[in-house]
């Protein structure tokens, strides 16, 4: 992906308070030129603002070979709001406790998840998450 899919001026759909440009679109566009996100709480931003965006590619560049799908289609949902409740990191791992709004079917749902990163060759990646409850 070349072009940002958002105008650099609309707000970043991450919920940062930024632009789209001064937030999560450097690394939607720069990942291919090595920019990458430099913490775990960026590049989960950066993820969610992929998810309501549409860019498959982006999220699969971001996952760890480990678990990534080979596949990804994304569900016909329409994304709400996000509200990161804790980011972490120390060394090489981090970890990132969010909650994101959706709408699916007519009903509001939410997806509380605290997601675990790795820092591989200098880029941080998308490992997995689990509920709280579950964690």
């Amino acid at each position: 992906m070349n072009t940002p899919p958002l105008a650099s001026h609309a707000a970043c759909p991450c919920g940062s308070g930024h632009t789209y440009a001064d937030c999560c679109s450097r690394w939607h566009t720069g990942h291919v030129a090595g920019q990458t996100a430099p913490t775990p709480e960026a590049l989960m931003r950066s993820r969610y603002s992929a998810y309501v965006l549409g860019l498959i590619d982006y999220l699969l560049v971001t996952w760890h070979p480990s678990t990534a799908p080979g596949e990804l289609e994304l569900q016909p949902v329409k994304w709400l709001g996000l509200e990161v409740r804790h980011a972490q990191a120390q060394g090489d791992v981090g970890v990132v406790e969010f909650v994101a709004r959706y709408r699916e079917g007519g009903k509001g749902a939410r997806m509380h998840e605290v997601s675990r990163f790795v820092r591989e060759g200098g880029r941080w990646l998308y490992v997995d998450g689990t509920a709280p409850e579950a964690a």
